[in-house]
């Protein structure tokens, strides 16, 4: 998977923005403010999901512009594109090849996964980072994920509804959980599929010069879509009183170890949490490519800042052997020296390519 065109309009700081990649890795470098994040954030909008930043809609729209934005990629032939207008700020629209789509369609056409400088706490953050993080490993590996999960979030809204404003009868909340319950046992075994598989790969990795994960699901036992519904069942006074819904895949946690010393990745060192990561995502791309017959886009945003020469070297030389088209960042061209020669590299400057 590989772009070969994108184009910006009024996107963020991009009044107008056209690249067309050359090479294995895309080499973004410029001073900070430039925008070079923001093209990442605009192909990380080409899958399902709020982007690398989650930022709402209308704060992506350019200041100054009509005030709405357009993303348009071609991949192999196919036109991907994803926009807002501004008579409507809040709504995505998705084309493919100039039909529209649904949001979640993207999924079958790409892969693509981010690293950014916010995500150096995710092993600190709350539980709700993590399956972020983890879902959108399984959305790379299985694109029907996206349409379990945004099903699975309806039913979920409309069961906390019912319990925080009293409404709902038995066979209302008996309908709304067996949804809930179809859509749950769906998410738990995409995401524990997910994590062997990684651990698999993980084990097959070198312990150098980047740290391995060890990997587990919090409460992994594989669901029975009956008792998933009984247990929201037996559990409904409860959860009237705390007004939502207290079990479920949406409160699951993904558990993460270094497997060199066991500790938990929170308790490890900044280095060591970043190492942990990395090797997450060259494992991850290696999966995606065997199971679906092509490497994801990656996206990583100031990974080369804090890394010593060597290690810097060892990652691109990793990132190259995935397979995968490669879009980074720096402030400084020196810090991609020894990225090799199958590289575009572009100076970003005031929203522009120089």
């Amino acid at each position: 998977m590989a772009l070969d065109r994108l184009n910006l309009t009024d996107f963020r700081n991009h009044a107008a923005l056209s690249v067309r990649p050359q090479g294995r890795f895309i080499i973004l470098h410029g001073a900070n403010g430039a925008g070079k994040t923001n093209i990442l954030e605009a192909v990380s909008l080409l899958v399902p999901g709020r982007g690398l930043r989650r930022s709402n809609l209308h704060e992506m729209a350019r200041q100054g512009g009509a005030g709405g934005f357009t993303v348009a990629a071609t991949l192999n032939g196919t036109a991907l594109g994803t926009a807002v207008s501004a008579d409507a700020p809040g709504r995505r629209i998705v084309h493919i090849n100039g039909a529209n789509s649904a949001i979640n369609d993207l999924a079958e056409w790409l892969s693509i996964l981010w690293l950014t400088p916010a995500m150096d706490r995710l092993f600190m953050d709350g539980a709700g980072a993590r399956r972020r993080f983890l879902d959108r490993l399984v959305l790379a590996l299985e694109p029907s994920h996206a349409l379990n999960s945004s099903r699975y979030e309806n039913a979920l809204r409309q069961r906390n509804r019912m319990l925080s404003e009293g409404q709902g009868d038995a066979a209302w909340f008996d309908a709304v959980e067996a949804s809930m319950a179809q859509y749950a046992a769906a998410i738990i075994e995409s995401r524990a599929r997910t994590v062997v598989q990684l651990s698999e790969r993980l084990a097959a990795m070198p312990p150098s010069p980047f740290a391995r994960p060890k990997l587990a699901l919090e409460d992994a036992e594989m669901p029975d879509v009956a008792a998933l519904a009984e247990g929201w069942k037996a559990n409904r006074g409860r959860e009237r009183a705390a007004g939502r819904t207290l079990s479920g895949p949406h409160r699951n946690d993904l558990l993460v170890r270094h497997d060199g010393h066991g500790q938990p990745a929170a308790s490890c060192s900044t280095g060591e949490q970043k190492a942990l990561l990395l090797s997450l995502i060259l494992a991850h791309a290696r999966l995606v490519t065997e199971l679906r017959g092509a490497p994801p886009i990656l996206l990583l945003d100031e990974v080369a800042a804090h890394l010593d020469p060597g290690r810097r070297e060892a990652l691109f030389e990793r990132l190259y052997n995935t397979g995968s088209q490669v879009w980074m960042t720096g402030t400084e061209e020196s810090l991609f020296e020894s990225a090799g020669t199958d590289a575009l590299r572009l100076y970003i400057a005031d929203s522009a390519l120089g």
